[in-house]
């Protein structure tokens, strides 16, 4: 019998990066602040899990300035969302398995 535990990917086991992941896949980008006050975590909590993310190859960093004020902004990759889709299929799958 299958062990469809081992589909899940460790990545997303953290209840944060499954937040920044869902968060940036129903938007083309969301910025630190938009994230820190969606998940409502600290920023440097925030900011190891978009490390751990982007060192993945997960999601993409765009710095710029907006007037004076330096910005952050974040979008999933290719590589990203079909990591995140293959996830939640396989916790669909988990799910199922106990119906």
């Amino acid at each position: 019998m299958k062990n469809y535990i081992d589909d899940l990917n460790k990545a997303f086991e953290s209840r944060v990066r499954l937040g920044i992941m869902s968060i940036l896949l129903v938007n083309d980008f969301a910025d630190f602040v938009t994230l820190k006050e969606q998940l409502n975590i600290t920023d440097g909590n925030l900011a190891s899990h978009l490390n751990a993310l982007e060192k993945l190859k997960y999601i993409d960093i765009k710095k710029q300035f907006i007037g004076k004020k330096p910005n952050t902004s974040y979008a999933t990759t290719n590589t990203g969302k079909k990591a995140f889709s293959e996830h939640l299929d396989a916790l669909e799958r988990l799910i199922n398995l106990s119906s």
